[in-house]
């Protein structure tokens, strides 16, 4: 059975008067390998993105500034709701979970994926999903 889309907190080192650093290590605190990175950036307020899920692909999405509200539906019809807006807390994304994301226009996205880029491992369409 597939998880469910769930927050991971990372550990932030430091103090407030020098700054603080999180660290994101395979297999500890990322339950995969990851094996790409990506991020998005000024992405206008009215825009939602994602309106897919993946076949095989996990990730972990973080909101490195700004805020990023995350509607995830799993095949089995629940829904939640994610708000990200602290940069050491990360959503994972187990496979079959069809998202949507609206960010606010300073929010910086970084996406860790446990694959390389493959238009084979999306599900695009929402009809296609709900058969699954």
């Amino acid at each position: 059975m597939t998880a469910n889309p769930y927050i991971i907190d990372f550990r932030a080192i430091g103090e407030s008067a020098i700054g603080f650093i999180s660290i994101a290590e395979n297999n500890k605190n990322i339950p995969f390998e990851v094996k790409r990175s990506f991020w998005t950036y000024y992405t206008p307020e009215s825009v939602v993105r994602g309106h897919h899920a993946h076949f095989h692909t996990e990730m972990i999405l973080l909101a490195l500034s700004g805020r990023i509200i995350i509607e995830t539906e799993m095949p089995n019809g629940r829904k939640e709701t994610f708000c990200l807006e602290k940069p050491n807390q990360g959503l994972y994304m187990p496979p079959l979970c069809w998202h949507t994301m609206k960010y606010s226009h300073s929010a910086v996205q970084l996406v860790l994926a446990s694959t390389l880029y493959d238009e084979k491992d999306y599900i695009r369409n929402y009809q296609d999903f709900l058969s699954i």
